[in-house]
């Protein structure tokens, strides 16, 4: 190649980089382009080091961070681990009193705990400030349950949601069609339309869903606990309820449901639980908003054509529905606040959310919800959605939260799902598993109060 070749073709290659460079700033809205100049001439030149999970959320901000990076001169290196190892590293270095992380990811379930540590900067210290918190981040949008329950403590918001979920119902429309079942609406109807089909129907089990011992037995329970009773702990006193006849009820319910699965259902995580239902050898599953795409995907389910979905059944007391999820936050020990939240308004915001969820990510935005281009995707999905939502409200206009209140909760489930799943398999009573379950939160009371 010859020199003047060569030159030409730097030449050509800047002038493209240039050309781009113009094309996204031309694209965005004014408003949007005023933040962006602003975080560059304030933080451009910072590096800023997110700490994550493997998750579609994860992998739908890889793909928006070259933009992020153009715009605001905020380079990002990414730290990415299995989910399950996330809190112990971000514990270990609160502990230490460092950090080398400026964003973290955090689950819902432990939310509590990073606050009770006093890890986490609130952010209404970023979003009065209107310079760093724009109008088209819109914090309002994001649906309610979502910002009370997965990613606040006592009504004080410490993250912000990005990859929300709830439970929900999906079941094979062909198998009710061709049985002439209708569509079950309460936890009565549920366990009936469960046992007929894994009692009358030739190779096929009635209910799936997450029961291995532990966590996910807990996280299981957890989907119908409230439509009985008022939790395992009285959230406003603290009282143990555990033992309380409506808690043993629910238990006994739940059990009754799982038993209609299939033969290895005890040993189910939400990965087993779901493939058992694309294989098509399920007539019902009930199990995470998030992972629902699985079950239409033609490349990972038979039945994909075939699938349905409604809300969780209304039962005695009333129709509730569970909030679970991830929400990235700032440490309080990282130096650069400022450039972390700006990643954070510009990754999470109204603005650039199509393009999350275009991108793989996992709605949690009102907004989202009611757009057409999403929602035509697959209405019945979403339209069952919109009502599970809606039933995950009626939980926090009642003053409760889905996961037990404490910065003890990883414990807390870990126990109800091990005695839960021993009751499962026949190895002590639903009585017993809920009587010894009270016994323990009893003697850990004092170190959680």
């Amino acid at each position: 190649m010859t020199r003047v070749r060569l030159t030409w073709l730097i030449v050509l290659a800047v002038v493209l980089s240039f050309a781009s460079m113009t094309a996204i700033a031309a694209d965005l809205p004014e408003d949007v382009q005023k933040w962006c100049d602003m975080i560059k001439e304030r933080y451009g030149g910072t590096t800023i080091t997110v700490s994550m999970g493997t998750h579609p959320s994860t992998d739908a901000f890889r793909k928006m961070v070259d933009e992020f990076t153009e715009l605001t001169g905020i380079n990002v290196k990414w730290d990415i681990i299995s989910e399950p190892q996330l809190r112990p590293l971000h514990m270990t270095q609160a502990s230490a009193g460092t950090t080398s992380f400026d964003v973290w990811m955090v689950d819902g379930f432990y939310i509590s705990e990073y606050v009770a540590k006093d890890t986490l900067v609130p952010i209404s210290e970023f979003t009065a400030n209107t310079e760093l918190t724009p109008d088209w981040f819109n914090y309002q949008d994001i649906i309610p349950a979502y910002r009370q329950a997965i990613a606040s403590v006592n009504g004080v918001p410490y993250a912000v949601p990005t990859a929300g979920e709830s439970r929900f119902i999906a079941y094979r429309k062909d198998l009710f069609e061709q049985y002439n079942i209708e569509l079950p609406q309460t936890t009565d109807e549920l366990l009936e339309v469960a046992r007929f089909f894994a009692e009358e129907v030739p190779g096929i089990y009635g209910f799936a869903t997450r029961a291995q011992r532990g966590i996910f037995f807990a996280s299981g329970w957890l989907h119908v606990l409230y439509q009985f009773s008022e939790g395992w702990i009285d959230q406003q006193t603290g009282e143990i309820l555990a033992d309380m006849p409506e808690v043993i009820e629910s238990l006994k319910y739940w059990n009754e449901l799982i038993r209609t699965g299939p033969p290895d259902a005890a040993s189910y995580t939400h990965e087993e639980c779901s493939s058992a239902f694309m294989s098509g050898d399920v007539a019902i599953w009930f199990d995470a908003t998030a992972i629902a795409t699985w079950l239409i995907d033609p490349e990972k389910s038979s039945v994909y054509d075939q699938v349905g979905f409604i809300a969780p059944p209304e039962g005695p007391l009333g129709r509730y529905a569970g909030l679970a999820g991830w929400s990235l936050a700032v440490p309080k020990l990282t130096n650069q606040k400022e450039a972390a939240w700006a990643f954070i308004v510009w990754m999470t915001s109204e603005f650039n959310g199509p393009k999350y969820v275009r991108n793989g990510g996992v709605l949690v935005r009102d907004s989202l919800l009611n757009d057409p281009e999403i929602t035509a995707t697959h209405p019945d999905m979403y339209r069952a959605l919109g009502d599970t939502f809606a039933a995950a409200k009626n939980l926090t206009d009642k003053g409760l939260v889905w996961i037990p209140p404490t910065w003890m909760a990883n414990r807390v489930l870990d126990l109800a799902g091990t005695l839960g799943n021993q009751a499962l398999i026949g190895d002590i009573t639903e009585e017993e598993a809920c009587q010894r379950l009270a016994e323990e939160l009893r003697r850990m009371q004092a170190i959680w109060n």
